[in-house]
């Protein structure tokens, strides 16, 4: 991943429990939309195999990445497999030095003030809010008052309806997912009516 080219449109897609089968139409659904980046989650069934095929469909069109990544084996596999930066739900900071030290993007899940802190401190390139619904775009705004260097990913409630408060209130970036990639849309195929979710969410950031 390029976090330069993540922050010219820093909306990052979340998949998480889907097959093989759909990652070709999922993929393409993403790049036509303008994102930059989508993870893939590695508590996903064959998880590995998912992000060999997405990075094979993509072509470097859109950053594939890594999702739950909980343990250092967890996060080795994800990088053999061919994703580009690294996201946790958590702080796992052998995880987050790892990547620092080889120039990986790396995520990690912090709520705390002293989580987001030491997330900083291990090398996150963000800090991701999560959930960030709990508090919304308000809290961001207070976190950045002592952590005004520190970059923060809202993650968990993001609509179109909050995205520009939690960019106002000082988030770098959000990420979506269950929310627009909705089981009904994937099992009809119908990934028209997911591009156009994206695409609301992509207008209501200006």
């Amino acid at each position: 991943m390029d976090i330069s080219e993540f922050k010219k449109l820093p909306i990052m897609a979340i998949v998480r429990g889907l097959n093989i089968e759909i990652i070709e139409p999922i993929i393409e659904t993403a790049c036509l939309s303008g994102l930059k980046a989508i993870e893939f989650t590695m508590n996903t069934p064959d998880a590995a195999n998912l992000i060999r095929k997405a990075v094979s469909v993509s072509k470097g069109r859109i950053a594939i990445g890594a999702g739950t990544v909980l343990s250092i084996e967890s996060m080795r596999l994800a990088l053999d497999s061919g994703a580009t930066f690294i996201v946790s739900p958590c702080l796992i900071e052998e995880v987050v030095k790892y990547c620092a030290r080889h120039l990986i993007p790396v995520f990690p899940g912090a709520l705390t003030p002293k989580e987001v802190f030491t997330a900083s401190e291990c090398g996150a390139s963000m800090v991701k809010i999560f959930p960030a619904n709990r508090f919304g775009p308000q809290y961001f705004k207070e976190l950045k008052g002592p952590f005004d260097k520190i970059e923060l990913l809202a993650c968990g409630g993001v609509t179109p309806e909050n995205i520009k408060s939690y960019f106002v209130s000082g988030a770098s970036a959000v990420a979506f997912g269950n929310s627009i990639f909705k089981r009904d849309y994937l099992m009809a195929g119908d990934f028209a009516k997911i591009a156009d979710a994206i695409k609301k969410l992509i207008i209501a950031k200006e």
